[in-house]
C-alpha cells in the first residue's frame, strides 16, 4: 500500500487597507491658473475597506462586489507593474453611499491601493497612488490625513491645510446619484472674476483651517455650494441655507458632482445637541431622509 503525501497548502498573502470618505467638498470650483480645477475636502468618519488575497496559483483578478470595476483595473495596473503573474481575490466593503458626493470611488481606489501593496510587499506612496488613479478617473484627496487643496481632475496635491475640530453634518439626499466622470467632462461656465473669487475663498479657507476658525468655514463652504448651482443645481439648497441660519448652523456644504448637501454644526458648542435635533426635524420636513455625519480631525 502505498501512502501519498498530503498537497502542500497554497501561500495565499493577504493585505487590507482602508480609506475615509469626505462629506463633498469645503470648497469647489476652478482658478485662474492653468489646471485650476480644484477642490477643499472635508473628511469623514466613513470608509471603505478593502482586502486583497494574493493567490500564485490562480491566473485571473475578481472583484466582490463585482461592479467595483475600477478597484479591479486598478488592481490589474499594479500587479503588472509588480510584475507578479498571479491572480487574486479583491474585497470591498464600504460605508459611503455611491454617486452621492461623499468620495465612495476615491476611498475605494485608495485603499484598493494600498491593500494590494500590503499583500505584495510594495511600497505605495501617496504620489504613486495619484499616479495610477489620475489614470482612471477624478478623485477626492483623500490619500491625506488632513484637510487639502487638492486639483481632482489631474489628481495632484495642492496642500495640505491642516485639521479642524469635530463637526456634526445633518444631511439630506435629494436622491438619484451623479457620475463623477461625467460630471468632470462638464466645460465649466464660469467667468474671470469667478475664477478670481474662488482664488479668494481658497485663501479664505487656508486661513479658516489654520485658525480652527469654524464659523468662517462655514461661510465659505456656503459660498461655494452656491457658487457651484449653475453647475449642478441642487432645489433644497436654498431652503436648507434657511434653516442653518434658523437655528443657528455654522454653514451648509455640498456634494458638488452629487446630491448630498448637510447643515454643519459645532459638536463642542453646549447647545449642539438642540441645534441637531431642530436641524433634523426640519430637514426630515424638507426632503423626507436625513442622515448625521461626523467629520474627522488628526493629530
Amino acid at each position: 500500500m502505498t501512502l501519498q503525501a498530503p498537497a502542500a497548502s497554497r501561500t495565499v498573502a493577504t493585505g487590507v487597507s482602508a480609506a475615509f470618505g469626505t462629506f463633498g467638498e469645503l470648497l469647489q470650483g476652478v482658478l485662474p491658473e492653468r489646471d485650476g480645477d480644484f477642490l477643499v475636502t472635508l473628511p469623514v468618519a466613513r470608509w471603505a475597506m478593502a482586502r486583497f488575497e494574493l493567490d500564485p496559483d490562480a491566473d485571473a483578478l475578481a472583484v466582490r462586489p463585482a461592479h467595483k470595476k475600477k478597484a479591479l483595473r486598478l488592481t490589474g495596473m499594479i500587479m503588472a507593474d509588480a510584475a507578479r503573474p498571479a491572480g487574486g481575490l479583491l474585497t470591498i466593503d464600504s460605508t459611503l453611499p455611491e454617486g452621492k458626493g461623499l468620495a465612495s470611488s476615491s476611498a475605494d481606489l485608495v485603499a484598493t491601493a494600498r491593500a494590494v501593496a500590503n499583500a505584495l510587499g510594495e511600497p505605495m506612496p501617496p504620489r504613486r497612488i495619484e499616479t495610477y488613479l489620475a489614470r482612471i478617473e477624478p478623485t477626492d484627496g483623500v490619500l491625506y490625513p488632513s484637510v487639502v487643496a487638492f486639483h481632482h481632475r489631474s489628481v495632484r496635491l495642492r496642500a495640505r491645510l491642516g485639521s479642524l475640530p469635530s463637526m456634526a453634518v445633518v444631511s439630506v439626499d435629494e436622491g438619484g446619484s451623479v457620475d463623477t466622470v461625467a460630471f468632470n467632462a462638464l466645460p465649466k461656465p464660469f467667468t474671470a472674476a469667478d475664477k478670481r473669487r474662488y482664488a479668494h475663498l481658497l485663501d479664505r479657507i487656508t486661513t479658516a483651517v489654520a485658525r480652527r476658525d469654524l464659523a468662517e468655514v462655514g461661510r465659505v463652504a456656503t459660498a461655494s455650494a452656491r457658487m457651484n448651482q449653475v453647475l449642478r443645481h441642487k432645489w433644497s439648497l436654498e431652503p436648507l441655507i434657511g434653516i442653518c441660519e434658523e437655528i443657528g448652523g455654522l454653514g451648509v456644504v455640498v456634494g458638488h458632482s452629487g446630491t448630498a448637501l448637510g447643515i454643519l454644526l459645532d459638536t463642542a458648542a453646549p447647545d449642539c445637541h438642540t441645534k441637531l435635533t431642530a436641524a433634523a426635524q426640519r430637514c426630515q420636513e424638507l426632503t423626507g431622509n436625513v442622515t448625521v455625519y461626523r467629520t474627522l480631525s488628526f493629530h
